[in-house]
């Protein structure tokens, strides 16, 4: 399949937009006014060939893992492998974190010898973050896409480990094996972040007759998934039910943190709510990660 030609273009708030088939990347970068203009350079170059290289080894990325490390060649591909790995003893394919991959591949070429004070990389909402010492950054959080509301704020910060945030669930773009609306995650990069999303999403999960689920080709034929069965529809479930299976994802999330793979995650499912990984008592009921 052919994809065309890359395009890059400015968006309001000297943000920049580079977009070539499925990968949409809005980057926004803060400094000096040559210092960022070098960045937006940097950053277009690097892109002009990251779907090229990833499609060439595309079979590969879409295998599941299994007890062998893959050798895969391009610089997203490994860092893709690299995110997913920790999760090889279960059903995974490094297609869990491509779209974070992408946003550290571009944002790293985007402050390579840069003096910015701070940056992000969002692609689709998988998003990579620089800063710069003293400096902070926000992101809302809207758990549900139908529903375009805030219902809390993750902040980055320099003095914290996290420089990637990402998001999970069943009414994403990415098809998942669970019924959460929205898991959003903090960890050390995007790529970890996406990872990590995926399998949190996928853990926000039980049986019941008020879940509709379809195997992964029959939803969408390219999918890396096979006849898994993921979630298509998710109507009222009773209170109970959604306790239950928000509690499943918060023992995932809170695993992960024990593991050092996240920093922090936010879980949604119909009306409800769970944050985890406190960052300044350690307790899972307060999260200083997320503000309302």
């Amino acid at each position: 399949m052919s994809w065309g030609r890359a395009s890059s273009a400015r968006l309001a708030g000297n943000r920049l937009h580079l977009q070539h088939g499925p990968i949409d990347l809005v980057i926004g970068a803060h400094g000096e006014s040559g210092e960022v203009e070098l960045a937006y350079r940097q950053a277009e170059a690097r892109f002009q060939d990251v779907l090229a290289v990833l499609v060439a080894e595309l079979p590969l990325l879409k295998r599941p893992l299994g007890a062998a490390y893959p050798m895969l060649q391009g610089p997203v591909a490994r860092r893709m492998v690299a995110a997913v790995w920790p999760y090889h003893d279960v059903f995974i394919t490094p297609m869990a974190a491509v779209a974070g991959s992408v946003a550290d591949e571009v944002l790293a070429a985007l402050c390579a010898d840069r003096e910015l004070a701070k940056a992000y990389v969002n692609n689709g909402g998988d998003i990579a973050f620089y800063l710069a010492p003293g400096e902070s950054l926000a992101a809302g959080i809207v758990a549900d896409q139908d529903i375009p509301a805030i219902g809390a704020r993750a902040v980055l910060r320099f003095d914290r480990p996290s420089r990637g945030l990402a998001t999970s669930g069943w009414r994403g773009r990415s098809l998942s094996l669970g019924i959460a609306d929205a898991v959003t995650v903090l960890a050390r990069d995007g790529a970890t972040a996406d990872a990590a999303a995926t399998m949190i999403a996928n853990a926000v999960n039980v049986d019941h007759p008020a879940i509709a689920r379809r195997p992964a080709t029959l939803v969408r034929d390219d999918s890396d998934l096979g006849d898994l069965l993921v979630t298509v529809d998710v109507a009222n479930l009773p209170p109970p039910v959604v306790d239950a299976a928000v509690e499943a994802g918060t023992r995932r999330a809170e695993d992960l943190r024990r593991l050092g793979l996240i920093e922090a995650a936010y879980v949604t499912l119909q009306g409800q709510a769970r944050a985890i990984g406190d960052q300044a008592t350690q307790q899972a009921k307060r999260v200083a990660a997320w503000t309302s």
